[in-house]
């Protein structure tokens, strides 16, 4: 009789265990999925950044110094060196409905998920680049915001319209923007705002202030995501399972928002199945 209980005592930490594997493998999965679309959404703007005129250039990734972040550095998604303009471009891969307005600090996705207002992100950006090259360019600035095209936008009209200098686009209408906006700024201008020997300049200083080390780079993320996490912590609504009413991450909280089956509720991974 002792080994029996014994035996079922072993047998149902066996379970326990098992639990715990299926979560992480779980997490390990959506992850991978969300990682495998972010790429691809990457993939779509470098095929149209590669289709650019001759005269423009463009940078990808870049990790400059910038004194006012958490991280000591800004990582910029891309940048398009125009002789009408310098877009500064950052990429999202939310899915859902964006709601935003110029003037607020915080976004949400589907009403409920919270985001940092991502022209505020890049405003930063813009500023770490304009520490790098002349300041006679600092009007040229044109701010982009990329969403793919499982969001859908309620934001300020504004910002979808070609001539605002803080731009909010889908992925895959991004060289059609950059076109128009250059037309516009063409026609408003008699000559190039930026002569070529200019772009070929700001070009060169960027990629020579470029932080390629991988230990910084990672020090950099690091210090993002615990700086995230710690936002996420001290706020109240910080998304949780409707059921155990356990914490989740970002993304667990997005894909439930944008799915319909769930009815605008969160849940962990073990009981989004249930539903």
């Amino acid at each position: 009789m002792f080994f029996q209980l014994f035996k079922k005592k072993k047998t149902s930490t066996n379970e326990g265990a098992k639990d715990v594997k299926t979560s992480v493998s779980n997490k390990r999965q959506n992850d991978r999925v969300a990682v495998r679309k972010g790429e691809l959404g990457e993939y779509k703007i470098d095929i149209q950044l590669d289709q650019l005129p001759k005269e423009f250039r463009h940078l990808s990734d870049i990790m400059v110094p910038n004194r006012k972040s958490i991280s000591g550095y800004s990582q910029i998604d891309h940048i398009v060196i125009t002789p009408y303009g310098i877009f500064v471009i950052e990429t999202k891969n939310y899915q859902g409905t964006i709601y935003g307005a110029k003037n607020r600090k915080e976004w949400s996705v589907n009403g409920k998920f919270k985001m940092m207002n991502p022209f505020i992100q890049n405003h930063g950006h813009i500023k770490a680049l304009l520490s790098l090259v002349d300041g006679k360019f600092s009007d040229h600035f044109v701010s982009i915001v990329s969403f793919t095209k499982r969001c859908t936008f309620k934001v300020d009209l504004d910002m979808r319209k070609i001539s605002s200098k803080e731009l909010i686009v889908y992925d895959v209408e991004l060289s059609d923007f950059l076109h128009r906006k250059v037309s516009v700024l063409k026609l408003q201008n008699n000559t190039p705002l930026i002569t070529e020997q200019e772009i070929e300049s700001i070009f060169a200083i960027i990629q020579k202030a470029n932080i390629t080390d991988a230990e910084l780079r990672e020090t950099h993320n690091v210090a993002i995501q615990n700086n995230k996490e710690q936002k996420q912590n001290s706020n109240q609504s910080s998304p949780k399972c409707t059921t155990c009413n356990e914490p989740v991450s970002e993304k667990v909280a997005a894909f439930c928002l944008s799915n319909k089956k769930f009815q605008g509720k969160v849940y962990c991974f073990n009981h989004q199945k249930a539903i």
